[in-house]
């Protein structure tokens, strides 16, 4: 197979050591000093793919900015065109019509106060949280709850505005959040095991494209460093950087 050669590390060598007997099969499949391009990295990871569950199918990004710098933060959302292969549960925060169309969109919890009570008492059976502006008052309180969960409404993605049934049905079709880590690492899912490698595909290229579009101008040098693609019991597949 082809690819652009990239270097493994001794680290990288004492990890795959240390893992379990599928884990060390699975990297057999693996050429780890090569960069493959998108179907055929993706194709890797479904063959290494050991586990007896419907794996996700996640991806990581290395970019070359520094998230301490306000100007080089990434922070957004994207609706993948395959979704994830999981449902997720959204909590809105709404009230009077704004409730009423969160409902209709298909939203599974509706309220105010009440699920901020709940939320203090240790509640958490939602995966994403919408806000309409009005409410983010009453939210704020959970923001020390919320924030370190990554699950505080954010204008940025999406989730504080007044279009609730656009959010809502777009959440529930496969939107996905991002964000850079302290280390200026982005991680998202992109689907299933059990996906099509070319809705994996798709779903990759479209992420790729949305974060070179985001590429801070602050950033200097190369911003896409690299991409790794795995499953989540499975060894990671370096994947070579699209160019423009």
């Amino acid at each position: 197979m082809g690819g652009t050669t990239v270097k493994t590390t001794i680290k990288e060598e004492i990890n795959v050591a240390k893992k379990g007997k599928n884990y060390l099969e699975a990297t057999k499949l693996i050429d780890r000093n090569v960069a493959y391009e998108i179907s055929e990295a993706l194709e890797l990871v479904k063959k290494a793919s050991k586990a007896k569950f419907d794996e996700t199918v996640e991806v990581a990004f290395r970019l070359g900015v520094d998230p301490r710098k306000n100007d080089q933060q990434i922070r957004g959302a994207v609706v993948l065109p395959h979704g994830t292969g999981k449902t997720q549960r959204v909590l809105v925060f709404a009230k009077g019509e704004k409730a009423k169309e969160a409902e209709a969109a298909g939203a599974d919890y509706v309220g105010d106060e009440e699920y901020v009570n709940k939320i203090q008492q240790g509640w958490f059976e939602f995966d994403v949280v919408v806000a309409t502006p009005d409410m983010m008052g009453t939210v704020g309180k959970l923001g020390r709850v919320l924030g370190p969960k990554g699950l505080m409404p954010n204008p940025k993605t999406g989730t504080v505005t007044f279009e609730v049934e656009k959010a809502v049905k777009e959440i529930k079709a496969g939107k996905i959040e991002y964000r850079t880590d302290k280390a200026g690492n982005i991680h998202a899912p992109i689907g299933k095991v059990s996906f099509e490698v070319g809705k994996l595909a798709d779903n990759l290229s479209t992420l790729i494209e949305t974060l070179q579009k985001a590429k801070p101008a602050a950033a200097k040098g190369t911003y896409m460093k690299n991409i790794t693609v795995s499953s989540t019991m499975g060894p990671g597949v370096k994947v070579a950087v699209p160019t423009k």
